[in-house]
């Protein structure tokens, strides 16, 4: 009726009262520890081991970016097919089998698709796969080993997702990324979850996500205020921000031109996992917690995404699929003129709000300029009183006052 996502509602008063570090902290080694806050009835659990992935902490990456504490989320261990999605799928597919179908289904341009056959197969469901039709040959084989039915469609990713939205409205089928979403898409907050458990019931900083569609984002906010209202963590300060491929970046040309509807694109990228073209009520929502909550998003070009990959690797040893490397991307671009802590004042301050506050506006001296890597280098304590106190005089309009010389009287006679 609405033809926008819809939400899971949860009794947070309720939850309250039986949820505690503890109980989570003793639960099961996967993402089935924050059950408490998933849409499912029971404990009949289709894919049992996925989520509560390592935190990793990018010593070498972050001391080139000029970042002490930088941590990845290495999804690329989860269980069972080493990717995100078995976080989505198997809450999705849980409670489909709770609602009594029998019969699961995605549209998909790879991963999903492998993810909902391998946990379709141990649940002994039915399940068909929608696929671009120019997929990969590598995704297509990967996936046929389940024997799901796989149907390919002469088009895009949003083609095949239009398709399967009619199909699902004449079939008894779960689609988990269309009729069963809502369900689909809370999976998403146990990477929040995790990540403030990891980090010592702590929230981040800022995050760097990136974004097909712009759920993932907007999950991950939501968890991390699930734990903030369930006294889990003290408060939430964390900025999120999201990189898209600039061949298919709808969101991020409409964030630059501080719009709230993001007009639809067709996908120009060779970086097929986040070809959606058209992001619909998804992005006018990210929209709204950005302006609220602050966050920035970046779009970074397939060589980038690229070049960012290679990196990584060389860095940290770990190797990532171009869809997850645009995030990297995109946070070298976030980084560039960024002020260290370490030039924020002296002594420097154990976190940044100890000395400065979004929306400050201060003066800042250039220390140093990358060409190679497009980033300059920047400090807020080499700046002098003066300085400091000439630079808001001429904001305000103001003429700082001349120097005087007091002159001796003359000598009457």
């Amino acid at each position: 009726r609405c033809f926008g996502p819809l939400e899971v509602k949860y009794n947070y008063e309720e939850i309250k009262q039986t949820i505690s570090r503890k109980k989570i902290e003793e639960g099961p080694h996967s993402m089935w520890r924050y059950v408490d806050l998933l849409p499912v009835e029971g404990t009949n659990f289709v894919g049992p081991h996925a989520g509560f992935t390592p935190m990793v902490r990018a010593r070498n990456l972050g001391a080139r970016l000029g970042l002490d504490e930088l941590y990845i989320k290495n999804d690329t261990v989860n269980h069972p097919t080493l990717s995100f999605k078995d976080r989505v799928v198997a809450v999705a597919l849980t409670r489909a089998r709770e609602l009594g179908f029998e019969t699961v289904a995605c549209a998909s341009t790879g991963n999903l698709a492998n993810s909902v056959s391998v946990h379709a197969a141990a649940a002994n469901l039915r399940c068909y796969v929608f696929i671009p039709g120019d997929l990969e040959a590598a995704k297509v084989l990967g996936n046929l080993i389940y024997k799901p039915n796989v149907v390919e469609v002469e088009g895009n990713y949003d083609d095949v997702n239009r398709l399967c939205s009619e199909i699902a409205g004449e079939h008894g089928w779960a689609f988990v990324n269309i009729n069963i979403r809502p369900y689909y898409a809370e999976g998403s907050k146990t990477l929040a979850y995790e990540t403030v458990e990891q980090l010592g019931w702590r929230t981040p900083d800022q995050v760097v996500i990136p974004m097909a569609s712009g759920s993932l984002l907007t999950k991950i906010w939501k968890g991390l205020n699930e734990m903030h209202k369930l006294g889990l963590v003290d408060s939430v300060r964390t900025k999120i921000n999201g990189a898209q491929a600039e061949g298919c970046s709808p969101m991020v040309r409409a964030f630059k031109a501080g719009k709230d509807t993001a007009e639809p694109v067709i996908p120009d990228t060779s970086i097929i996992i986040l070809s959606t073209g058209d992001p619909g009520a998804s992005y006018t929502h990210l929209w709204k917690l950005s302006q609220k909550y602050g966050g920035v998003m970046e779009s970074v070009t397939d060589a980038e995404a690229f070049d960012a990959m290679r990196s990584l690797a060389k860095s940290e040893g770990m190797a990532v699929e171009p869809a997850t490397s645009v995030a990297f991307a995109g946070l070298e671009k976030g980084v560039e003129g960024l002020v260290h802590i370490t030039e924020i004042a002296e002594p420097a301050p154990a976190r940044p709000e100890e000395v400065v506050q979004p929306g400050d506006r201060r003066l800042l001296k250039v220390l140093r300029v990358d060409a190679q890597n497009r980033r300059i280098g920047l400090s807020l304590k080499a700046v002098t009183a003066d300085e400091a106190e000439q630079w808001s005089m001429e904001r305000a309009g103001a003429q700082p006052e001349p120097a005087t010389k007091t002159l001796p009287a003359a000598d009457p006679s």
